[in-house]
């Protein structure tokens, strides 16, 4: 579904931030992103989404080169991409199904987007994600009244309603305590396989990366240094990463 070949990056005056990274990601792999602090992970992560130019490379999404792909074409797949930040980007006073629903807004027809209404069966998918989070109970509770991990539960749940193929989750359990953090990763687990999407997440656990990825890569000095199927790491492969 993607692969990328060779991609380099350097920021003046001359420092190397990503070496010849190449990788082929598949559909419903969910792929666990570690590294010490300036490994490179951030800046992966952004040129990976389109949001910044790499000096080098090729990347294949779909069997399509979109190494040179122009401003329209870049957002014509950020339809398709979604991310999952650290605090999620959610209404605090809105419901956890208005939340949800919010992602529809621009795939509405046009009267239903100038009157903000939604249709039953629009709500009923809602509704349907919330539940396979464990949110079926809170759907109608304010956002701001959600635990910190119950807020990112929701914030997947607007990805996945959009149809996002692609989501890439930039550190998203951060500050979450260890339960929340853990049913956080096995709902986009879970998620990931059974809607075949691919799921790239930063993480600091490395003890969440081993128990729910399906590949680690650990990233070192702008290299891949660790291209693994979901395992505990060895000490040696500690060693290459830290």
């Amino acid at each position: 579904m993607i692969i990328v070949r060779n991609l380099s990056k350097t920021y003046p005056p001359g420092h190397q931030v990503l070496q010849r990274v190449s990788f082929q990601a598949d559909e419903g792999e969910l792929i666990a992103l570690v590294g010490a602090s300036g490994s490179g992970k951030s800046t992966f992560f952004r040129c990976l989404m389109l949001k910044e130019k790499w000096d080098e490379g090729q990347y294949i999404y779909e069997g399509k080169d979109i190494t040179q792909a122009s401003l329209l074409e870049k957002l014509k797949l950020r339809n398709e991409w979604m991310l999952l930040e650290e605090k999620p980007t959610l209404n605090p006073r809105k419901s956890a199904v208005k939340n949800v629903l919010s992602a529809l807004l621009f795939k509405k027809s046009w009267w239903r987007f100038l009157t903000n209404t939604v249709s039953e069966d629009d709500h009923m998918e809602a509704m349907d994600w919330l539940d396979r989070v464990g949110l079926l109970d809170k759907a109608h509770e304010p956002v701001e009244k959600l635990s910190g991990g119950e807020q990112q539960r929701v914030a997947v749940c607007r990805a996945l309603i959009k149809g996002a193929k692609v989501i890439f989750a930039d550190e998203p359990v951060s500050g979450l305590d260890p339960d929340s953090a853990a049913k956080v990763i096995e709902d986009l687990k879970t998620l990931c396989v059974k809607n075949k999407v691919v799921v790239f997440v930063i993480l600091h656990q490395l003890e969440l990366a081993e128990k729910y990825a399906s590949r680690i890569w650990g990233l070192s000095g702008g290299k891949l240094v660790v291209d693994i199927a979901g395992r505990r790491l060895t000490q040696r492969e500690k060693d290459l990463i830290f």
